[in-house]
């Protein structure tokens, strides 16, 4: 066992990597999927199960990964996962036909889920504080550069292949994976048979869930990353059916958001030089806020148009970047002897979260009502938890 034998930036690096192999499955893999429906002739529908089982093997493997990882060791447990994502990659790669490819794609997205947990777990176990941090906002910059280049990316390779290419590079993303962590990753933690008995686990999981020093700062990402999950699901309905933009347009908005994020992880970790995380969460919070606002306006009383359903959205990117960092810090902080746990149980809210916004979007009687309602709900709700958070916080440090 080690404690600190990897560079904050080796981490940063490493960790943005792992975390990735999550978002740029599904990002890279979208412009495929009408190929994918035709080779295979099946419908829309079942084409979509593919995302929805990755979706479903990433929340579930989270919580596994998690609770083995405080038992098991994060190295350990993070090259069997790893190992689990290359074989779901490589059973899609050459799936004879549409049923075998869902069921690799949730072995894929339960591998995938290490990446999540253990990169998180990890800065919680080597590191503390401002480099904490610093570390988690390296490991935004590179997940939000995964959404706003990979789809482009992805329809680039289907010029010069099938749907199998972006499975490949999948396959090799994984094996990447590997191979780091192999080099890189100490091992932070004492392997404790113990921990992975089902009673200790249940109870590390009932400790967090009653725990206001994990809940609230988990709650605040859970709702804030949880709206831009859910939004993937009802933004295509939102502005190509129902506003009417063309395709292009709206792979541009979605560039635009992304984009936003990752220059606002910049500007932020630039900020965090002189100033300490915890103090950009009010700010982050109510430009979140004021975000959720015009986006209820331009969903619910305004004529719904690209530019005032992406500005908001944008805006909100912007404020949540400011936020994230010291409210990941402080949720994975509360519980240091159950990072594991605290990492998988936070990725699971967010997912769940986002996967929950996709399934009631079909209550509402528009993708403009289900945007305004259910996104809007769930920012407000995640910029609340912050506030409170930042003012518990600043009291307890006066």
């Amino acid at each position: 066992m080690s404690r600190v034998s990897i560079s904050e930036k080796q981490l940063g690096l490493v960790g943005g990597i792992m975390v990735a192999l999550g978002p740029l499955s599904v990002a890279i893999y979208t412009p495929a999927l009408p190929t994918i429906v035709a080779d295979f002739g099946t419908s829309d529908a079942v084409g979509k199960l593919t995302i929805s089982v990755f979706y479903i093997g990433l929340a579930l493997g989270q919580l596994v990964c998690g609770l083995l990882a405080d038992g098991l060791g994060r190295r350990n447990v993070a090259l069997g996962f790893f190992t689990l994502y290359v074989i779901g990659a490589v059973g899609c790669l050459f799936a004879p036909s549409i049923e075998a490819l869902i069921v690799a794609r949730a072995v894929q997205g339960t591998g995938a889920a290490a990446g999540l947990v253990i990169s998180r777990a990890l800065v919680r176990d080597l590191f503390s504080g401002q480099a904490s941090s610093r570390i988690l906002n390296m490991m935004a910059i590179i997940i939000a550069s995964g959404p706003a280049f990979a789809p482009a990316f992805g329809s680039v390779m289907l010029l010069f292949g099938d749907h199998q290419l972006p499975f490949a590079t999948m396959v090799a993303h994984g094996v990447l994976t590997l191979a780091l962590v192999l080099i890189f990753i100490p091992e932070a933690v004492a392997v404790d048979l113990s921990r992975i008995r089902p009673l200790a686990m249940t109870r590390s999981m009932l400790i967090l869930l009653r725990s206001r020093d994990f809940m609230w700062p988990a709650l605040c990402t859970a709702g804030c990353a949880g709206a831009i999950y859910g939004q993937a699901s009802i933004l295509p309905f939102l502005l190509i059916t129902q506003v009417g933009v063309s395709p292009q347009i709206f792979g541009a908005g979605m560039f635009l958001q992304s984009g936003v994020y990752m220059l606002a992880s910049m500007w932020t970790r630039f900020l965090m030089r002189s100033i300490p995380a915890e103090k950009l969460v009010p700010w982050g919070a109510g430009m979140v806020l004021m975000a959720a606002v015009a986006l209820l306006y331009g969903t619910l009383i305004a004529e719904p148009s690209f530019w005032s359903v992406m500005l908001p959205v944008a805006f909100y990117a912007f404020g949540y970047a400011h936020a994230a960092p010291a409210v990941m810090t402080a949720a994975f902080a509360s519980h240091p002897d159950r990072a594991g746990a605290a990492s998988a149980l936070h990725g699971f809210m967010q997912i769940g979260i986002g996967f929950s916004i996709g399934l009631l979007a079909s209550v509402f009687s528009t993708p403009s009502t289900a945007m305004g309602v259910l996104i809007g709900l769930s920012i407000v709700a995640g910029a609340g938890f912050a506030l409170a958070w930042s003012r518990v916080n600043n009291h307890k440090a006066a």
